[in-house]
C-alpha cells in the first residue's frame, strides 16, 4: 500500500510521487490549505491539501486525530521560513494528491505527543495507544536494533541459536516458580523456567560447544523498577573456555553494542573483588561514576562510651562505617539530612549519625554534630584523618550489622550521587569477581550466592572443610550501578557437584529427585564449560535513559504483576479447573458473602 515511510522521506526525494500510510498525529486548517501531520513507526512528515484538489481536500477537512490515512502524493522542499529542524523531515513536505481514509478513530484519552505526561495505569490500560507515543516507540526500536546487533555478533563468534523449553520442572534458584498444572498427569505441574540454566550446561554435554538465546524467563518475586515476572535474557554458555575468555567475549558484545548503537566507547572494564565493592560502596553493584567511598572506622570506636557505635565495632558480624560528603554543609540542609535519615531506615538502619566540618582544626567547636559530646577528642582526630576531611565537609555514619550498614550507607551514597549531581563521568562499566561461594541465612544455614552449579575456586576438600571462606569463580557485569549479566563457570564433575550439594544440606535422595537428569549428564564426559546472562530489559533501560523497564517492554505488568489492558490474571471457568482437578480456597470474602446469603435466605 505504501511506497515509503513517512519518518524516512528527505531532500532525496525531492519530486517524486510517494505513497504514504498511516495515522493523523495533528490537523491544521490555515486560510483554507489543510496541514495534516502524518505519523508512522519512523516517524511525521508533513502533508498539504490544497483546495483545487476536490473532493480529496473535502475528505481530508473531514479527517482528526489517530484517522488511518492513505494518501498519494509529491515531495517537496518546503519554504526556507517553514523549514522545521526539530523534524527529521523538516526540510520537505508532501504536496497531498489523493487521500483514502482507512479508517476513523474517536478521541484517544489521552494526548499522544511526547509533551503530556500521563499517569501510568492509563497508559498501560491502553498500551496500544501509548505505544504509537514517540517517546516509547522510539524505545521499542532501539530494542529490535540492539537485539540484532547482538545477534549478528554472536553469530559470527560462532555461537549457536538453540531454543529451550518453556514447560520444565521447577528448580531451586532463587526465587518462586510459576507453575502450570498439567491436565494429562494428575496432581504434577510444570514450572516456568527462571533462566534456561540446566538446559544450556547439558548442550555442552551434548557438545555443542557455543549456545546462545534471547530467552523469556519467569520469576514470581515482587516487583520494582527493574524487575518483571517475565523478562528477557541474553543467554550465553561456551564450553571449553575458562573465566576470563568468557567474560572477553562478553566485554567485547557489549563494548561493541554501545559503539554502534549509541556511538559511546566504554573503554575498559576494571575487575573489582566483590569484597573491596562491598567494603568501599557497600554494594556488589557500584556505580563508579559517583566519588564517593565508605571508610571503615570501627576501630576507631571500639572503646568509646557511645553504645550505638562501640556495640557494632566490637560485634563480629557487625560494622561501623563513615560516608564523606565533600562540601555537603552547605549543599544539605537539616531538613535533607532527616531526609535521609528516613530514606536509610527503608534498609533496616535506625539513624543517621553526622558530623559537620566547620573548621577541622578546633576539634572542641569545630565540629557540629548531636554525637561529638560522646567522642573523645583523639577519636575525633582519628576519624577526620581517616576519611581526610575538609573544612566544610560532611560525614554520615552507620553502625549495625555488616548488611545494614552496607545496604543503608551504599544506597545513601547513590542518592546523594543523584540529588547532588556527583556524577563524573556518563558510562562506568566494571568486572565484579571473587564472589563468596556461599552466604548464610537468617537460620544460620549456608545458601548458595549465585546458584549451586556454580564452581568453587578450591577443592572439594577445601570447600567441605572451610565453606564460608569459599570463593566462587563467578563474575558480574555491572554498568552505572546497575547489574547487566552474569554468570560463572560451571561445575562439570560429579564430585564437586556433590560436594556443594552437602554444604547446601541437599541430601542424594533430594539431589537426584531435583537434578538427576543433570547428575546423569555429568557422568559422561561433561566438558568444562562456563557461561553467563545479561537482562536485556535492564540493558535497553540504560541505553535509553529510561527510569523503568516497563518503558522498553512491549507489554509489560504493573508492580502487582496484573495487565491493566487484558486484565490478567483472569478467572478461569471451572470446567477448566476440573479438567485440571483443581479446586480453590474460598476467600473469607466469599465466605461471609455465602454466610449473609443464607442468613437472608433463612429470614
Amino acid at each position: 500500500m505504501r511506497s515509503h515511510y513517512c519518518g524516512l522521506l528527505g531532500s532525496e526525494h525531492i519530486d517524486q510521487d510517494v505513497t504514504v500510510c498511516g495515522w493523523v498525529d495533528r490537523r491544521r486548517d490555515h486560510g483554507g490549505v489543510i496541514f495534516l501531520d502524518m505519523r508512522d513507526r519512523e516517524g511525521i512528515v508533513q502533508v498539504v491539501f490544497d483546495p483545487d484538489t476536490g473532493d480529496h481536500f473535502k475528505a481530508a477537512d473531514r479527517v482528526r486525530g489517530e484517522y488511518v490515512l492513505k494518501i498519494r502524493g509529491r515531495v517537496r522542499a518546503r519554504d526556507a521560513a517553514t523549514v522545521n529542524p526539530n523534524m527529521k523531515t523538516g526540510q520537505i513536505e508532501v504536496l497531498g494528491k489523493e487521500i483514502e481514509i482507512l479508517n476513523a478513530a474517536e478521541t484517544p484519552p489521552f494526548q499522544l505527543d511526547s509533551h503530556v505526561e500521563v499517569g501510568e495505569d492509563v497508559r498501560l490500560h491502553y498500551r496500544y495507544l501509548d505505544l504509537r507515543r514517540p517517546q516509547i516507540a522510539d524505545k521499542l526500536r532501539l530494542r529490535a536494533k540492539v537485539t540484532s546487533v547482538l545477534r549478528r555478533y554472536l553469530d559470527e563468534q560462532g555461537f549457536l541459536d538453540i531454543e529451550t523449553p518453556i514447560l520444565t520442572r521447577a528448580t531451586p534458584e532463587g526465587a518462586r516458580d510459576y507453575l502450570v498444572p498439567s491436565r494429562t498427569h494428575d496432581g504434577k505441574f510444570f514450572a516456568l523456567p527462571q533462566s534456561p540454566q540446566l538446559f544450556k550446561q547439558l548442550l555442552m554435554v551434548s557438545g555443542f560447544d557455543r549456545y546462545y538465546q534471547i530467552a523469556k524467563c519467569f520469576r514470581d518475586e515482587d516487583l520494582r523498577a527493574d524487575r518483571q515476572p517475565e523478562f528477557t535474557q541474553i543467554d550465553i554458555e561456551t564450553s571449553f573456555m575458562d573465566d576470563k575468555a568468557v567474560m572477553q567475549v562478553a566485554e567485547n558484545m557489549i563494548r561493541n553494542l554501545l559503539k554502534e548503537v549509541r556511538d559511546v566507547d566504554l573503554g575498559d572494564f576494571p575487575h573489582m573483588p566483590f569484597s573491596e565493592a562491598m567494603s568501599r560502596y557497600g554494594s556488589d553493584k557500584p556505580d563508579l561514576r559517583i566519588p564517593l567511598e565508605l571508610c571503615d572506622v570501627g576501630d576507631l570506636m571500639a572503646e568509646v562510651e557511645f553504645k550505638v557505635f562501640s556495640g557494632p565495632a566490637k560485634d563480629p558480624k557487625g560494622r561501623v562505617a563513615a560516608l564523606k560528603v565533600p562540601g555537603g554543609n552547605d549543599k544539605l540542609s537539616r531538613k535533607q539530612i532527616d531526609d535521609y535519615t528516613k530514606f536509610v531506615g527503608i534498609y533496616g538502619a535506625k539513624g543517621l549519625a553526622y558530623i559537620k566540618v566547620n573548621d577541622k582544626s578546633d576539634l572542641e567547636n569545630g565540629l557540629q554534630s548531636p554525637i561529638v559530646k560522646f567522642l573523645p577528642e583523639s577519636v575525633r582526630a582519628a576519624i577526620l584523618e581517616r576519611v581526610a576531611a575538609e573544612n566544610g565537609d560532611l560525614i554520615f555514619f552507620g553502625a549495625d550489622s555488616t548488611k545494614v550498614v552496607n545496604e543503608a550507607l551504599g544506597a545513601l551514597r547513590c542518592k546523594l550521587g543523584e540529588d547532588l549531581d556527583l556524577y563524573t563521568c556518563e558510562w562506568a562499566p566494571l568486572w565484579v569477581v571473587d564472589f563468596p561461594m556461599f552466604e548464610e541465612d537468617s537460620e544460620g544455614n549456608w545458601t548458595s550466592l549465585h546458584h549451586p552449579f556454580t564452581r568453587p575456586a578450591c577443592t572439594p576438600a577445601e570447600l567441605a572443610a572451610n565453606p564460608g571462606e569459599a570463593l566462587s569463580i563467578a563474575y558480574d557485569m555491572v554498568l552505572n550501578g546497575t547489574e547487566l549479566g552474569g554468570g560463572s563457570v560451571r561445575i562439570h564433575q560429579p564430585d564437586m557437584q556433590q560436594a556443594v550439594f552437602e554444604v547446601l544440606g541437599i541430601g542424594d535422595d533430594e539431589a537426584r529427585e531435583k537434578f538427576g537428569f543433570l547428575l546423569d549428564a555429568l557422568k559422561y564426559g561433561a566438558p568444562p564449560h562456563a557461561g553467563l546472562a545479561f537482562g536485556l530489559d535492564r540493558l535497553i533501560m540504560l541505553m535509553t535513559g529510561a527510569s523503568s523497564i516497563r518503558d522498553v517492554i512491549a507489554f509489560p505488568k504493573t508492580q502487582t504483576a496484573a495487565c491493566l489492558m487484558t486484565d490478567a490474571p483472569g478467572v478461569v471457568e471451572t470446567r477448566q479447573l476440573n479438567e485440571l482437578n483443581i479446586r480453590l480456597r474460598k476467600t473469607e470474602a466469599q465466605k461471609e458473602l455465602e454466610k449473609k446469603a443464607a442468613q437472608n435466605a433463612g429470614e
